[in-house]
């Protein structure tokens, strides 16, 4: 089964404390974005990939990024939004799927994804009619109101959402078209589908599946990279 990659790529800096924006920051020799197509870009079953870059910076991530790298499934780079939800829907609406055909929408700095969860995460969104990758919470979560805690949920029912979250382009671009209509922004694509009262499976990834947001982020994308792959057992969760 074929299946389309759309990759968010228009995050600010301003956590990572740099001017530009970090999916172009470095390491292992190639930018952080370039790292996470590449995986996309030689998996098997990925027939096409989106890269949604703002769009004063369409023709750098064409020249610095595709064609440097010489990524043959990028199809385009697409002009983003306002907001992270507005950039998939821009997305959606550039990628010419076919209704049935699986959509994976990964985060342009999460470049630890493995390609044994790409299949299974295919097959489970062709399977339920959605799949978020992600991993159980480790820490205890308090929920708080005016500096004082209100409760402690059981962490037992908590995960921690990544991506790629994977959905038939049919379910995902009817998700996206309400909210727009709506009005209404999630905090992730999976919040949109659940809205309209659909299934979606959780599948256990990896907790190296990191999301390059902070300088130490950084620091641990290194190590990873260093470390190779032989370690990525460890880092899959007990469930």
């Amino acid at each position: 089964m074929s299946a389309i990659v759309l990759i968010p790529a228009a995050g600010a800096g301003r956590r990572m404390g740099c001017a530009g924006n970090k999916q172009y920051l470095q390491f292992a020799d190639r930018p952080i974005l370039a790292h996470t197509i590449s995986v996309f870009d030689q998996h098997p079953a990925i027939e096409k990939i989106f890269v949604i870059s703002p769009a004063d910076e369409i023709a750098f991530c064409r020249a610095e990024i595709v064609e440097r790298f010489g990524f043959a499934k990028v199809c385009d780079v697409v002009a983003g939004g306002n907001e992270r939800q507005d950039s998939v829907r821009n997305g959606l609406q550039a990628c010419g799927a076919a209704a049935a055909q699986i959509i994976l929408i990964h985060d342009g700095v999460r470049p630890f994804l493995q390609a044994a969860v790409i299949d299974q995460a295919i097959g489970l969104a062709a399977e339920v009619g959605g799949c978020v990758v992600g991993v159980p919470v480790v820490d205890t979560i308090k929920e708080v109101d005016a500096n004082l805690i209100a409760g402690t949920p059981d962490r037992r029912r908590l995960w921690r959402a990544q991506t790629p979250q994977v959905f038939p382009f049919q379910v995902i671009d009817a998700a996206h078209r309400q909210a727009w209509q709506e009005g209404f922004y999630g905090t992730d694509d999976a919040s949109l589908v659940e809205r309209l009262g659909l299934p979606v499976a959780m599948l256990a990834g990896s907790y190296r599946n990191i999301k390059i947001t902070t300088p130490e982020d950084l620091l641990l994308a290194r190590m990873f990279h260093e470390e190779g792959e032989g370690s990525y057992a460890a880092h899959r969760p007990r469930i």
